[in-house]
């Protein structure tokens, strides 16, 4: 067995790892320094921090559905693309089985859909 074949691979991982590992020893040195009140605290999409979260700590279904719904068709996206790439290789067979992945997803949307997910108002 040759591993010739994932030298590729392995350079483009390596090549990664470097690229991150430069930008963040690099960012101190060349990134801004003016730093004053606003910039350190703590980030709450424009409302002011509380100690407690306002309404009691419960949030919307919503956030959850949206979240669920991300994570059902980044599944979707990541069975899909190695099924495009064999699409001839497995035939009718192949092609049943999508169908059938695609309607369990369907399924998923539609109960976010009609749980009112997708309204944001």
């Amino acid at each position: 067995m040759s591993l010739s074949p994932y030298v590729p691979i392995v350079g483009l991982f390596a090549l990664a790892a470097l690229f991150a590992l430069f930008s963040v020893a690099i960012a101190p040195f060349v990134g801004p320094r003016r730093y004053n009140r606003a910039k350190l605290d703590a980030y709450e999409c424009g409302i002011e921090p509380t100690p407690q979260p306002i309404g009691g700590g419960r949030f919307p279904v919503k956030f959850y559905l949206t979240a669920m719904l991300f994570i059902v068709f980044d599944i979707e996206i990541i069975f899909l693309y190695p099924w495009a790439v064999s699409f001839n290789q497995l035939g009718v067979f192949g092609f049943i089985e999508m169908i059938l992945f695609i309607g369990t997803v369907f399924v998923a949307y539609a109960y976010v859909w009609r749980r009112g997910g997708l309204d944001w108002d």
